[in-house]
């Protein structure tokens, strides 16, 4: 969870193209499914998992694989002054910096220099009926499988989140559960641009931060799954 996941998100739309959110703790042999089954042609991904992603690719071969890899570090979305108030075990990756990563299958972007090239994207050209998401399922019982959605679909969800959530302008959503799944996705990100909502994005899960957000931005509504709400409460170090 990132604010570079959702300008990325409707960067891709805007664009005409479908977005194929992934589990960041993936390894290469998973990544190779997702980008092969989809005909991925282009990848964004952080910098500590960039590498992951190259040799991916790279093991695919030619014509089946990636031949764009956009890079970013999570640190430039962060205040310079957070570094030291993160969580110890967040301080071993959310503000460090990696090198781009080896990728002879294709070309590497930074993020900064495509964002500095300041393009204008082409006539919207994308319809309701056009596919939009494809999510993979967790690959329980076999090999994942893309769900297809398309905009309308998505856009259904996402209005009707606001009368069945309650959700007004100026409310404050705290988004912790992943946006590379569909309830962060849907009822987390999108719903809350679409009804005016602030956005409280943490990266990972950690209570003490959450009862902070909590409090300091007066968070209205919370996505949840129980363990977190049940780690919250079942300690007595939280006021």
């Amino acid at each position: 969870n990132c604010p570079q996941f959702v300008v990325a998100f409707h960067a891709v739309l805007r664009a005409g193209a479908v977005v194929v959110p992934v589990n960041p703790m993936n390894k290469a042999d998973e990544l190779e499914h997702y980008i092969q089954n989809s005909a991925a042609r282009v990848a964004i991904a952080s910098s500590d998992i960039a590498g992951e992603m190259a040799r991916a690719a790279t093991t695919l071969g030619p014509g089946n694989t990636l031949e764009h890899l956009v890079v970013f570090d999570l640190a430039d979305a962060l205040p310079e002054s957070s570094a030291t108030g993160l969580p110890p075990l967040w301080q071993a990756w959310l503000p460090l910096r990696h090198p781009l990563p080896d990728f002879p299958a294709g070309a590497v972007h930074r993020w900064a220099d495509l964002q500095a090239g300041a393009a204008l994207p082409r006539p919207l050209q994308a319809r309701g009926d056009d596919l939009a998401l494809l999510p993979y399922t967790s690959g329980t019982t076999g090999a994942a499988k893309g769900c297809m959605h398309t905009h309308r679909t998505l856009m259904h969800n996402v209005l009707a989140a606001g009368p069945w959530l309650d959700m007004r302008a100026g409310d404050a959503v705290l988004i912790v559960v992943p946006m590379f799944h569909i309830t962060g996705l849907v009822m987390g990100m999108l719903a809350s641009i679409r009804h005016g909502c602030r956005l409280v994005v943490l990266p990972r899960w950690d209570r003490h931060v959450a009862a902070e957000a909590i409090a300091r931005f007066r968070i209205t509504h919370w996505p949840n799954i129980p363990t977190m709400v049940i780690d919250l409460l079942g300690g007595d170090d939280i006021d």
